[in-house]
Protein backbone atom coordinates (compact mmCIF):
# COMPACT_ATOMS: atom_id res chain seq x y z
CA UNK A 1 0.00 0.00 0.00
CA UNK A 2 1.68 3.72 -0.89
CA UNK A 3 2.23 5.58 1.67
CA UNK A 4 -0.72 8.14 0.18
CA UNK A 5 -3.39 5.71 0.31
CA UNK A 6 -2.31 4.61 4.34
CA UNK A 7 -2.68 8.12 5.42
CA UNK A 8 -6.10 8.24 4.02
CA UNK A 9 -7.35 5.00 5.62
CA UNK A 10 -5.97 6.02 8.71
CA UNK A 11 -8.49 9.34 8.39
CA UNK A 12 -11.07 7.58 7.08
CA UNK A 13 -11.60 5.08 9.67
CA UNK A 14 -10.50 1.94 7.81
CA UNK A 15 -8.28 0.32 10.24
CA UNK A 16 -7.99 -2.63 12.11
CA UNK A 17 -5.91 -2.55 15.94
CA UNK A 18 -4.98 -5.59 17.32
CA UNK A 19 -3.49 -5.93 20.90
CA UNK A 20 -2.45 -9.00 22.72
CA UNK A 21 -1.24 -9.64 25.84
CA UNK A 22 1.70 -12.14 25.88
CA UNK A 23 3.45 -13.54 28.73
CA UNK A 24 6.50 -10.77 28.71
CA UNK A 25 5.07 -8.68 25.78
CA UNK A 26 2.24 -6.53 25.24
CA UNK A 27 1.83 -5.93 21.05
CA UNK A 28 -0.58 -3.85 19.07
CA UNK A 29 -0.87 -4.14 15.28
CA UNK A 30 -2.20 -2.08 12.91
CA UNK A 31 -3.69 -3.10 9.67
CA UNK A 32 -5.19 -1.80 6.71
CA UNK A 33 -7.64 -3.09 4.48
CA UNK A 34 -5.19 -5.50 2.65
CA UNK A 35 -4.55 -7.08 6.08
CA UNK A 36 -1.01 -5.96 6.18
CA UNK A 37 0.67 -4.61 8.98
CA UNK A 38 0.94 -0.43 9.06
CA UNK A 39 2.25 0.07 12.10
CA UNK A 40 3.00 -1.29 15.71
CA UNK A 41 3.86 -0.76 19.24
CA UNK A 42 5.13 -2.97 21.99
CA UNK A 43 5.52 -3.24 25.91
CA UNK A 44 7.42 -5.49 27.73
CA UNK A 45 6.52 -6.93 30.73
CA UNK A 46 7.48 -10.04 33.36
CA UNK A 47 5.09 -11.79 35.55
CA UNK A 48 5.84 -11.74 39.13
CA UNK A 49 5.86 -15.10 42.05
CA UNK A 50 4.27 -13.41 45.32
CA UNK A 51 2.98 -15.02 48.02
CA UNK A 52 3.31 -19.06 46.14
CA UNK A 53 1.91 -17.38 43.26
CA UNK A 54 2.69 -16.28 39.61
CA UNK A 55 0.90 -13.09 39.08
CA UNK A 56 0.43 -9.90 37.14
CA UNK A 57 -0.48 -6.89 39.13
CA UNK A 58 -3.53 -5.09 37.20
CA UNK A 59 -1.96 -2.03 37.62
CA UNK A 60 1.10 -3.48 35.50
CA UNK A 61 -1.78 -4.55 33.06
CA UNK A 62 -2.97 -0.92 32.45
CA UNK A 63 0.62 0.66 32.30
CA UNK A 64 2.02 -1.81 29.80
CA UNK A 65 -1.38 -1.42 27.62
CA UNK A 66 -1.24 2.66 27.86
CA UNK A 67 2.18 2.28 26.61
CA UNK A 68 1.42 -0.21 23.96
CA UNK A 69 -0.91 1.45 22.18
CA UNK A 70 0.75 4.70 22.83
CA UNK A 71 3.91 3.35 20.78
CA UNK A 72 1.44 2.57 18.46
CA UNK A 73 0.06 6.08 17.87
CA UNK A 74 4.01 7.37 17.96
CA UNK A 75 4.90 4.77 14.76
CA UNK A 76 1.91 5.89 13.19
CA UNK A 77 2.23 9.80 13.81
CA UNK A 78 5.99 8.98 12.43
CA UNK A 79 5.11 6.87 9.31
CA UNK A 80 2.19 8.99 8.03
CA UNK A 81 2.38 11.79 10.13
CA UNK A 82 -1.25 11.80 11.34
CA UNK A 83 -3.10 10.93 14.31
CA UNK A 84 -4.52 7.78 15.23
CA UNK A 85 -8.45 9.03 16.67
CA UNK A 86 -10.51 6.19 15.14
CA UNK A 87 -10.93 2.68 13.53
CA UNK A 88 -12.82 0.17 12.22
CA UNK A 89 -12.84 -2.44 14.78
CA UNK A 90 -10.71 -3.40 17.75
CA UNK A 91 -9.58 -6.88 18.83
CA UNK A 92 -8.18 -7.86 22.50
CA UNK A 93 -6.18 -11.26 23.10
CA UNK A 94 -4.42 -12.68 25.92
CA UNK A 95 -2.40 -15.36 27.24
CA UNK A 96 -5.59 -17.81 27.88
CA UNK A 97 -6.62 -19.50 31.36
CA UNK A 98 -5.69 -18.49 34.91
CA UNK A 99 -8.68 -16.44 37.49
CA UNK A 100 -9.38 -13.34 37.95
CA UNK A 101 -12.17 -13.14 40.56
CA UNK A 102 -14.26 -9.83 41.31
CA UNK A 103 -17.09 -8.81 43.58
CA UNK A 104 -19.99 -6.83 42.95
CA UNK A 105 -18.52 -3.87 42.97
CA UNK A 106 -15.92 -4.72 40.32
CA UNK A 107 -13.28 -5.01 42.75
CA UNK A 108 -10.45 -7.68 42.80
CA UNK A 109 -11.07 -10.35 45.52
CA UNK A 110 -7.29 -12.44 45.07
CA UNK A 111 -4.39 -11.28 43.12
CA UNK A 112 -4.63 -12.94 39.67
CA UNK A 113 -3.45 -16.30 39.27
CA UNK A 114 -1.78 -16.93 35.90
CA UNK A 115 -1.81 -20.35 33.75
CA UNK A 116 1.67 -20.82 35.36
CA UNK A 117 0.35 -22.00 38.53
CA UNK A 118 0.56 -25.02 39.41
CA UNK A 119 -0.95 -25.61 42.60
CA UNK A 120 -4.46 -26.65 41.74
CA UNK A 121 -3.52 -30.33 41.23
CA UNK A 122 -6.18 -32.05 43.52
CA UNK A 123 -8.93 -29.95 41.87
CA UNK A 124 -7.84 -30.62 38.37
CA UNK A 125 -7.98 -34.55 38.91
CA UNK A 126 -10.87 -34.23 40.71
CA UNK A 127 -13.25 -32.65 38.54
CA UNK A 128 -11.40 -34.85 35.47
CA UNK A 129 -12.79 -37.40 36.65
CA UNK A 130 -16.51 -36.12 37.69
CA UNK A 131 -16.91 -34.37 33.90
CA UNK A 132 -14.91 -37.59 32.30
CA UNK A 133 -13.35 -34.62 30.51
CA UNK A 134 -9.79 -33.96 30.71
CA UNK A 135 -9.38 -30.31 33.01
CA UNK A 136 -5.32 -28.97 32.89
CA UNK A 137 -4.27 -27.46 36.19
CA UNK A 138 -4.00 -24.07 34.31
CA UNK A 139 -7.98 -23.85 33.29
CA UNK A 140 -9.93 -21.11 35.43
CA UNK A 141 -12.57 -23.60 36.65
CA UNK A 142 -8.93 -26.14 38.49
CA UNK A 143 -8.43 -22.69 40.21
CA UNK A 144 -11.53 -22.01 41.42
CA UNK A 145 -12.61 -26.04 42.45
CA UNK A 146 -9.05 -26.02 44.34
CA UNK A 147 -10.54 -22.34 46.26
CA UNK A 148 -13.59 -24.29 47.07
CA UNK A 149 -11.32 -27.29 48.11
CA UNK A 150 -8.86 -24.57 50.32
CA UNK A 151 -12.13 -23.56 51.77
CA UNK A 152 -10.89 -19.42 50.71
CA UNK A 153 -12.76 -16.72 52.33
CA UNK A 154 -13.09 -14.67 49.05
CA UNK A 155 -15.58 -17.48 47.59
CA UNK A 156 -18.75 -16.05 48.55
CA UNK A 157 -18.37 -12.91 47.43
CA UNK A 158 -17.24 -14.15 43.72
CA UNK A 159 -20.05 -12.55 41.49
CA UNK A 160 -17.53 -12.56 37.84
CA UNK A 161 -14.79 -14.51 37.00
CA UNK A 162 -13.04 -13.87 34.04
CA UNK A 163 -9.51 -14.09 31.64
CA UNK A 164 -6.92 -11.62 31.34
CA UNK A 165 -8.67 -10.70 27.95
CA UNK A 166 -11.94 -10.86 29.04
CA UNK A 167 -11.16 -8.72 32.01
CA UNK A 168 -9.53 -5.66 29.88
CA UNK A 169 -12.63 -6.31 27.50
CA UNK A 170 -14.96 -5.90 30.22
CA UNK A 171 -13.00 -2.60 31.20
CA UNK A 172 -12.99 -1.08 27.59
CA UNK A 173 -16.79 -2.00 27.07
CA UNK A 174 -18.68 -3.28 30.16
CA UNK A 175 -19.44 -5.91 28.48
CA UNK A 176 -19.08 -9.45 30.49
CA UNK A 177 -18.37 -11.55 27.48
CA UNK A 178 -15.39 -14.06 25.98
CA UNK A 179 -14.55 -15.35 22.86
CA UNK A 180 -15.22 -19.27 22.75
CA UNK A 181 -11.91 -20.05 22.27
CA UNK A 182 -10.63 -18.28 25.09
CA UNK A 183 -13.67 -19.51 27.31
CA UNK A 184 -12.70 -23.46 26.39
CA UNK A 185 -9.66 -22.79 28.41
CA UNK A 186 -12.05 -21.62 31.27
CA UNK A 187 -14.77 -24.63 31.57
CA UNK A 188 -15.75 -27.27 28.97
CA UNK A 189 -17.23 -26.17 25.79
CA UNK A 190 -20.18 -28.39 24.19
CA UNK A 191 -19.39 -27.45 20.07
CA UNK A 192 -22.52 -28.33 18.82
CA UNK A 193 -24.19 -25.41 20.89
CA UNK A 194 -21.67 -23.05 21.41
CA UNK A 195 -21.28 -22.55 25.23
CA UNK A 196 -20.76 -24.11 28.44
CA UNK A 197 -21.58 -27.71 28.41
CA UNK A 198 -24.41 -28.07 30.28
CA UNK A 199 -24.26 -31.39 31.66
CA UNK A 200 -20.87 -30.48 32.78
CA UNK A 201 -22.08 -26.86 34.48
CA UNK A 202 -25.33 -28.96 36.34
CA UNK A 203 -22.50 -30.71 37.79
CA UNK A 204 -19.98 -27.93 38.47
CA UNK A 205 -23.55 -26.50 40.35
CA UNK A 206 -23.98 -29.28 42.72
CA UNK A 207 -20.52 -29.26 43.70
CA UNK A 208 -21.36 -24.93 44.50
CA UNK A 209 -24.23 -25.93 46.34
CA UNK A 210 -22.15 -28.69 48.51
CA UNK A 211 -19.84 -25.98 49.51
CA UNK A 212 -22.66 -23.34 50.43
CA UNK A 213 -22.34 -21.00 47.79
CA UNK A 214 -24.35 -18.57 46.62
CA UNK A 215 -24.25 -18.74 42.50
CA UNK A 216 -24.60 -21.12 39.95
CA UNK A 217 -21.61 -21.47 37.69
CA UNK A 218 -22.80 -19.37 34.42
CA UNK A 219 -23.89 -16.79 36.66
CA UNK A 220 -20.34 -15.78 37.35
CA UNK A 221 -18.80 -16.69 34.15
CA UNK A 222 -18.71 -14.77 31.02
CA UNK A 223 -21.30 -15.25 28.48
CA UNK A 224 -19.36 -17.21 25.44
CA UNK A 225 -19.27 -15.64 22.05
CA UNK A 226 -18.67 -16.79 18.54
CA UNK A 227 -15.86 -14.82 16.33
CA UNK A 228 -17.98 -12.16 14.41
CA UNK A 229 -21.09 -11.87 16.86
CA UNK A 230 -21.30 -8.86 18.40
CA UNK A 231 -19.15 -7.83 21.63
CA UNK A 232 -19.76 -4.15 22.40
CA UNK A 233 -18.73 -1.08 21.34
CA UNK A 234 -15.59 1.28 23.29
CA UNK A 235 -17.44 3.21 25.92
CA UNK A 236 -16.24 6.42 26.54
CA UNK A 237 -14.64 5.54 30.29
CA UNK A 238 -12.46 2.88 28.21
CA UNK A 239 -11.40 5.41 25.27
CA UNK A 240 -10.04 7.03 27.87
CA UNK A 241 -8.66 4.23 29.74
CA UNK A 242 -6.73 2.67 26.41
CA UNK A 243 -5.50 6.73 25.45
CA UNK A 244 -5.55 8.41 27.99
CA UNK A 245 -4.80 11.38 25.72
CA UNK A 246 -8.30 11.73 24.77
CA UNK A 247 -7.85 11.51 21.27
CA UNK A 248 -9.20 7.66 20.65
CA UNK A 249 -12.96 8.07 19.47
CA UNK A 250 -15.53 6.09 21.84
CA UNK A 251 -17.81 3.82 20.32
CA UNK A 252 -15.82 1.33 17.98
CA UNK A 253 -17.11 -2.11 17.44
CA UNK A 254 -15.12 -4.62 19.66
CA UNK A 255 -14.91 -8.23 18.55
CA UNK A 256 -15.13 -10.76 21.34
CA UNK A 257 -11.91 -10.65 23.39
CA UNK A 258 -9.83 -14.28 22.78
CA UNK A 259 -6.94 -16.21 23.53
CA UNK A 260 -3.84 -16.72 22.70
CA UNK A 261 -4.18 -20.44 20.72
CA UNK A 262 -7.43 -18.79 19.01
CA UNK A 263 -5.49 -15.88 17.47
CA UNK A 264 -2.45 -18.40 16.80
CA UNK A 265 -5.23 -20.39 14.71
CA UNK A 266 -6.77 -17.41 12.82
CA UNK A 267 -2.71 -16.21 12.30
CA UNK A 268 -2.57 -19.23 10.60
CA UNK A 269 -5.54 -19.91 8.80
CA UNK A 270 -5.77 -23.28 10.77
CA UNK A 271 -9.83 -23.08 12.02
CA UNK A 272 -10.65 -25.75 9.21
CA UNK A 273 -11.44 -29.21 10.36
CA UNK A 274 -8.50 -31.96 9.39
CA UNK A 275 -6.26 -28.20 9.49
CA UNK A 276 -3.82 -27.76 12.41
CA UNK A 277 -0.57 -25.50 13.00
CA UNK A 278 2.03 -26.19 15.87
CA UNK A 279 4.30 -23.70 17.36
CA UNK A 280 7.68 -25.01 18.13
CA UNK A 281 10.35 -22.72 20.19
CA UNK A 282 11.12 -23.09 23.79
CA UNK A 283 8.05 -25.77 23.90
CA UNK A 284 6.34 -27.25 21.32
CA UNK A 285 2.26 -27.53 20.88
CA UNK A 286 -0.02 -28.30 18.34
CA UNK A 287 -3.92 -28.14 17.73
CA UNK A 288 -5.50 -30.12 16.01
CA UNK A 289 -9.21 -29.03 14.38
CA UNK A 290 -11.58 -32.48 14.97
CA UNK A 291 -14.16 -33.46 12.81
CA UNK A 292 -15.77 -34.34 15.58
CA UNK A 293 -15.06 -34.54 19.83
CA UNK A 294 -13.00 -37.79 20.78
CA UNK A 295 -14.16 -41.11 22.00
CA UNK A 296 -12.18 -40.68 25.03
CA UNK A 297 -10.53 -38.45 27.75
CA UNK A 298 -6.32 -38.36 27.48
CA UNK A 299 -4.29 -36.75 30.38
CA UNK A 300 -2.01 -35.95 27.64
CA UNK A 301 -4.87 -34.06 25.40
CA UNK A 302 -6.49 -30.65 25.69
CA UNK A 303 -9.34 -30.09 24.47
CA UNK A 304 -10.30 -26.18 23.32
CA UNK A 305 -11.86 -24.88 20.51
CA UNK A 306 -11.24 -22.33 17.54
CA UNK A 307 -12.51 -19.08 17.78
CA UNK A 308 -16.17 -20.04 16.07
CA UNK A 309 -16.04 -23.09 18.33
CA UNK A 310 -15.12 -26.51 16.32
CA UNK A 311 -13.33 -28.76 18.58
CA UNK A 312 -9.67 -28.89 19.01
CA UNK A 313 -7.09 -31.25 20.44
CA UNK A 314 -4.09 -29.46 21.61
CA UNK A 315 -1.05 -31.74 22.25
CA UNK A 316 1.36 -29.68 24.76
CA UNK A 317 4.99 -30.52 25.39
CA UNK A 318 7.30 -28.10 27.92
CA UNK A 319 10.15 -28.72 25.77
CA UNK A 320 11.56 -28.18 22.32
CA UNK A 321 14.93 -26.11 21.39
CA UNK A 322 16.25 -24.87 24.82
CA UNK A 323 18.69 -28.11 24.21
CA UNK A 324 19.42 -27.20 20.83
CA UNK A 325 20.54 -23.50 21.90
CA UNK A 326 22.59 -24.66 24.59
CA UNK A 327 24.57 -26.81 22.27
CA UNK A 328 24.69 -23.87 19.44
CA UNK A 329 25.83 -21.79 22.60
CA UNK A 330 28.71 -24.44 23.21
CA UNK A 331 29.92 -24.20 19.30
CA UNK A 332 29.90 -20.58 18.90
CA UNK A 333 32.11 -20.51 22.63
CA UNK A 334 34.68 -23.10 20.77
CA UNK A 335 34.62 -21.16 17.68
CA UNK A 336 35.35 -18.08 19.85
CA UNK A 337 38.17 -19.46 21.73
CA UNK A 338 40.02 -19.87 18.33
CA UNK A 339 39.37 -16.51 17.57
CA UNK A 340 36.14 -17.26 15.49
CA UNK A 341 33.45 -14.87 15.66
CA UNK A 342 30.36 -16.11 13.86
CA UNK A 343 27.02 -14.63 14.15
CA UNK A 344 24.47 -16.90 16.09
CA UNK A 345 22.47 -16.84 12.90
CA UNK A 346 24.71 -18.41 10.51
CA UNK A 347 25.46 -20.93 13.47
CA UNK A 348 22.04 -22.30 13.96
CA UNK A 349 21.74 -22.23 10.12
CA UNK A 350 24.87 -24.00 9.62
CA UNK A 351 24.09 -26.53 11.91
CA UNK A 352 20.79 -26.63 11.15
CA UNK A 353 21.96 -27.61 7.34
CA UNK A 354 24.24 -30.03 8.56
CA UNK A 355 21.48 -32.50 9.64
CA UNK A 356 20.34 -32.86 6.89
CA UNK A 357 23.38 -35.04 5.61
CA UNK A 358 22.85 -37.39 9.19
CA UNK A 359 21.48 -40.66 8.68
CA UNK A 360 17.45 -41.23 8.25
CA UNK A 361 17.76 -42.73 12.02
CA UNK A 362 20.35 -40.64 13.44
CA UNK A 363 23.02 -43.44 13.15
CA UNK A 364 22.08 -45.14 16.32
CA UNK A 365 22.40 -41.62 18.66
CA UNK A 366 19.72 -40.78 21.10
CA UNK A 367 19.36 -37.64 22.77
CA UNK A 368 16.45 -36.16 25.38
CA UNK A 369 15.88 -32.59 25.40
CA UNK A 370 14.22 -32.59 28.84
CA UNK A 371 15.36 -29.09 30.52
CA UNK A 372 12.17 -29.20 32.50
CA UNK A 373 9.28 -31.80 33.51
CA UNK A 374 7.35 -33.19 30.66
CA UNK A 375 3.82 -34.39 31.40
CA UNK A 376 3.42 -36.39 28.29
CA UNK A 377 6.04 -38.87 29.56
CA UNK A 378 5.31 -38.53 33.07
CA UNK A 379 8.31 -36.44 34.03
CA UNK A 380 8.22 -33.77 36.99
CA UNK A 381 11.98 -32.81 36.24
CA UNK A 382 14.06 -32.87 33.48
CA UNK A 383 17.44 -34.33 32.43
CA UNK A 384 19.45 -33.00 29.45
CA UNK A 385 21.06 -36.76 28.16
CA UNK A 386 22.97 -37.61 25.08
CA UNK A 387 23.44 -41.29 24.95
CA UNK A 388 25.10 -43.73 22.24
CA UNK A 389 26.61 -46.81 21.70
CA UNK A 390 30.46 -47.43 21.12
CA UNK A 391 29.50 -48.20 17.31
CA UNK A 392 27.11 -45.78 16.69
CA UNK A 393 28.08 -43.57 13.76
CA UNK A 394 29.23 -40.30 15.58
CA UNK A 395 29.27 -37.44 13.74
CA UNK A 396 28.02 -33.68 13.68
CA UNK A 397 25.46 -34.13 10.80
CA UNK A 398 24.29 -37.04 13.64
CA UNK A 399 24.33 -35.12 16.22
CA UNK A 400 22.49 -32.44 15.37
CA UNK A 401 19.68 -34.46 13.52
CA UNK A 402 19.09 -36.00 16.94
CA UNK A 403 18.76 -33.20 19.02
CA UNK A 404 16.56 -32.30 15.62
CA UNK A 405 14.09 -35.30 15.88
CA UNK A 406 14.41 -35.11 19.78
CA UNK A 407 13.09 -31.37 19.95
CA UNK A 408 9.64 -33.21 18.23
CA UNK A 409 10.07 -36.87 19.73
CA UNK A 410 7.47 -36.03 22.57
CA UNK A 411 4.88 -34.04 20.67
CA UNK A 412 4.63 -37.07 18.54
CA UNK A 413 4.11 -39.83 21.50
CA UNK A 414 1.46 -36.88 22.31
CA UNK A 415 -0.19 -36.98 18.57
CA UNK A 416 -0.05 -40.87 17.89
CA UNK A 417 -2.54 -41.06 20.42
CA UNK A 418 -4.91 -39.07 18.19
CA UNK A 419 -3.76 -40.68 14.85
CA UNK A 420 -3.66 -44.35 16.00
CA UNK A 421 -6.34 -44.55 19.12
CA UNK A 422 -8.44 -41.96 17.98
CA UNK A 423 -8.14 -42.21 14.05
CA UNK A 424 -8.03 -38.63 13.39
CA UNK A 425 -7.41 -37.05 9.99
CA UNK A 426 -4.89 -34.55 9.31
CA UNK A 427 -4.38 -32.78 6.06
CA UNK A 428 -2.55 -30.47 6.93
CA UNK A 429 -0.13 -28.67 9.54
CA UNK A 430 0.57 -24.88 9.82
CA UNK A 431 4.52 -24.48 11.20
CA UNK A 432 5.49 -21.40 13.05
CA UNK A 433 8.00 -20.86 15.82
CA UNK A 434 11.79 -21.06 16.01
CA UNK A 435 12.19 -24.49 14.78
CA UNK A 436 11.14 -23.48 11.25
CA UNK A 437 13.66 -20.49 10.75
CA UNK A 438 15.56 -22.89 8.73
CA UNK A 439 12.75 -23.54 7.08
CA UNK A 440 14.79 -26.29 4.40
CA UNK A 441 15.12 -28.47 7.08
CA UNK A 442 12.71 -28.04 10.44
CA UNK A 443 9.84 -28.29 7.68
CA UNK A 444 10.82 -31.55 6.21
CA UNK A 445 11.71 -32.88 9.82
CA UNK A 446 8.13 -31.92 11.17
CA UNK A 447 6.38 -33.73 8.45
CA UNK A 448 8.33 -36.54 8.67
CA UNK A 449 7.75 -36.87 12.04
CA UNK A 450 4.14 -36.27 12.04
CA UNK A 451 3.79 -37.96 8.61
CA UNK A 452 1.57 -35.08 7.59
CA UNK A 453 2.03 -32.22 5.39
CA UNK A 454 3.87 -29.24 6.87
CA UNK A 455 3.40 -25.61 5.21
CA UNK A 456 5.14 -22.47 6.19
CA UNK A 457 3.90 -18.98 6.32
CA UNK A 458 5.52 -15.67 6.16
CA UNK A 459 2.65 -13.96 7.75
CA UNK A 460 2.65 -16.78 10.64
CA UNK A 461 5.46 -14.34 11.98
CA UNK A 462 3.37 -11.99 13.03
CA UNK A 463 1.96 -12.99 15.71
CA UNK A 464 -1.06 -13.09 17.84
CA UNK A 465 -1.77 -9.57 17.44
CA UNK A 466 -2.01 -9.76 13.72
CA UNK A 467 -4.30 -13.01 14.60
CA UNK A 468 -6.47 -10.76 16.80
CA UNK A 469 -6.91 -7.63 14.45
CA UNK A 470 -7.95 -10.42 11.84
CA UNK A 471 -10.53 -11.59 14.21
CA UNK A 472 -11.70 -8.02 14.60
CA UNK A 473 -11.83 -7.58 11.13
CA UNK A 474 -14.26 -10.48 10.69
CA UNK A 475 -16.41 -8.64 13.17
CA UNK A 476 -17.32 -6.31 10.32
CA UNK A 477 -17.80 -8.96 7.62
CA UNK A 478 -19.67 -11.64 9.41
CA UNK A 479 -22.90 -9.92 8.46
CA UNK A 480 -22.35 -10.89 4.99
CA UNK A 481 -22.45 -14.37 6.14
CA UNK A 482 -19.39 -15.71 5.33
CA UNK A 483 -18.21 -18.32 7.89
CA UNK A 484 -14.41 -17.77 9.48
CA UNK A 485 -13.14 -20.13 7.52
CA UNK A 486 -13.83 -18.66 4.27
CA UNK A 487 -13.05 -15.23 4.84
CA UNK A 488 -9.89 -16.14 6.36
CA UNK A 489 -8.90 -18.57 3.37
CA UNK A 490 -10.46 -16.37 0.80
CA UNK A 491 -10.17 -12.89 1.58
CA UNK A 492 -6.76 -12.90 3.48
CA UNK A 493 -4.79 -15.69 2.62
CA UNK A 494 -6.81 -15.74 -1.04
CA UNK A 495 -5.91 -19.93 -1.00
CA UNK A 496 -2.02 -19.82 -0.62
CA UNK A 497 -0.79 -22.06 2.39
CA UNK A 498 2.82 -20.99 2.02
CA UNK A 499 5.27 -23.60 1.37
CA UNK A 500 4.35 -26.94 1.64
CA UNK A 501 6.26 -29.57 2.33
CA UNK A 502 5.33 -33.56 1.57
CA UNK A 503 6.47 -36.16 4.35
CA UNK A 504 9.61 -38.14 2.84
CA UNK A 505 9.17 -41.64 2.98
CA UNK A 506 12.60 -42.96 4.12
CA UNK A 507 12.97 -39.60 6.31
CA UNK A 508 9.62 -41.11 8.04
CA UNK A 509 10.71 -44.60 8.46
CA UNK A 510 14.24 -43.25 9.87
CA UNK A 511 12.40 -40.94 12.09
CA UNK A 512 10.07 -44.08 13.46
CA UNK A 513 13.29 -46.32 14.07
CA UNK A 514 14.24 -43.38 16.33
CA UNK A 515 11.26 -42.83 18.14
CA UNK A 516 11.18 -46.47 18.97
CA UNK A 517 14.63 -46.08 20.32
CA UNK A 518 13.55 -42.96 22.21
CA UNK A 519 10.48 -44.45 24.05
CA UNK A 520 12.79 -47.76 24.85
CA UNK A 521 15.45 -45.34 26.52
CA UNK A 522 12.71 -43.51 28.08
CA UNK A 523 13.87 -45.39 31.50
CA UNK A 524 17.46 -44.00 31.28
CA UNK A 525 15.72 -40.85 31.51
CA UNK A 526 14.20 -41.45 34.74
CA UNK A 527 17.50 -42.80 36.18
CA UNK A 528 19.03 -39.67 35.35
CA UNK A 529 16.20 -37.71 37.33
CA UNK A 530 16.98 -40.26 40.35
CA UNK A 531 20.75 -39.71 40.27
CA UNK A 532 21.55 -36.15 39.36
CA UNK A 533 20.85 -34.03 42.07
Amino acid sequence: MERRQAIENIKAGKTVLGIEFGSTRIKAVLIGPDFIPMASGGYEWENRFENGIWTYPLEDVWKGLQSCYRALTEDVQAQYGVSLQTVRSIGFSAMMHGYLAFDGDGQLLVPFRTWRNTTTAPAAEELSQLFQFNIPQRWSVAHLYQAMLNREEHLPQIRYLTTLSGYVHWMLTGEKVLGVGDASGMFPIDSSTGTYDQHMVELFDQKLKEYGLPYQMEEIFPKVLSAGEDAGVLTEKGARLLDPTGTLQAGIPLCPPEGDAGTGMAATASVAARSGNVSAGTSVFAMVVLEKPLEHMYPEIDMVTTPDGKPVAMVHCNNCTSDINAWVNLFGEALSGMGMQVKKNDLYAMLFKKALEGENDCGGLLSYNYDSGEPITGFEQGRPLVVRTPDSLFNLANFMRTHLYSAVATLKIGMDLLFEKEHVALDLLMGHGGYFKTREVGQPFMAAAMNVPVAVMETAGEGGAWGIALLASYLTEHSQGQSLEDYLNQEVFHGSVGIVEQPDSDMVKGFNQFLERYKKGIEIQAAAVRTLE
